[in-house]
């Protein structure tokens, strides 16, 4: 059975694990829009991908509706400084 050779050195954990770091996205514009969209994805603002329509009109209208909603409920409950209301004892 083998055994471990050599401890190995915290310095030597470190070379080896400089290359772990995650790596930058690339991120680049819609033609159409201008928006920020990642590589080979279909843009989430206005549906399009390699300059034709991908995503049908209303399924980008519901995703920025709902995009919409999500933003609100989040700006409606704010959790720093509300209060409860008692509960009522049966």
């Amino acid at each position: 059975m083998g055994l471990p050779g050599h401890r190995r050195t915290s310095s030597h954990k470190r070379r080896r694990a400089a290359h772990f770091a995650l790596k930058k996205m690339q991120i680049g514009t819609c033609p159409k829009c201008k928006k920020p969209v990642l590589p080979h994805i279909a843009c989430r603002f206005c549906g399009t991908y390699a300059g034709r329509q991908v995503l049908p009109a209303k399924m980008v209208e519901a995703g920025k509706a709902l995009k919409k909603a999500e933003k609100a409920a989040a700006a409606k409950h704010d959790h720093d400084g509300h209060d409860h209301a008692p509960k009522k004892d049966e």
